[in-house]
């Protein structure tokens, strides 16, 4: 069965999931923040099979999240790097781990974000850098951007773009 692919589509959401959506590719990321860079350290830590592992780092090369850099020559051997893309990409597994430790880990959290220098958690929150107000505010909501197409403004200013700001 041949996939969908949400290249095309306008939606943010859809466009990152086409990149990262399947859930080895996030799994590989998250290894590669861990300080994982190489093929046999990945397949170990992910007990995946050398083959779908090798269709994923280079779907995550393709995508721009990872650079392949050889370390050795004979016989040939890469390293897996993040690129800036895939550094971006770190809030975005950050979110997940604390809405897993929320929402699925009723023995308690088995992975948690410290302080390095004071061993204290942290508690991660996505906030506006204008105001300094969480994301999840009331005050805040989603509307189409400058680049909107008729579809995407039909579905976030239903009543009509005169209502989306200029800027």
């Amino acid at each position: 069965m041949q996939r969908k692919s949400f290249d095309t589509m306008q939606c943010p959401i859809a466009r990152s999931l086409e990149r990262v959506g399947e859930w080895w590719s996030i799994l590989i990321l998250r290894d590669c923040f861990q300080g994982l860079t190489r093929f046999d350290e990945f397949e170990k830590s992910l007990g995946i099979a050398p083959n779908m592992l090798t269709r994923r780092l280079n779907n995550l090369i393709e995508a721009g999240l990872l650079d392949r850099r050889q370390y050795r020559e004979r016989p040939p051997r890469f390293e897996y790097v993040l690129t800036d893309r895939a550094r971006d990409f770190q809030p975005v597994l950050v979110a997940l781990l604390v809405w897993g430790n929320k929402h699925f880990a009723p023995e308690g959290a088995s992975v948690v974000i410290v302080n390095r220098e004071t061993g204290e958690r942290a508690d991660p929150i996505l906030v506006d850098r204008a105001s300094g107000l969480p994301l999840s505010d009331p005050i805040f909501t989603t509307t189409a951007g400058p680049a909107a197409d008729a579809e995407i403004r039909g579905r976030y200013c239903p009543t009509g773009p005169e209502e989306m700001s200029p800027d």
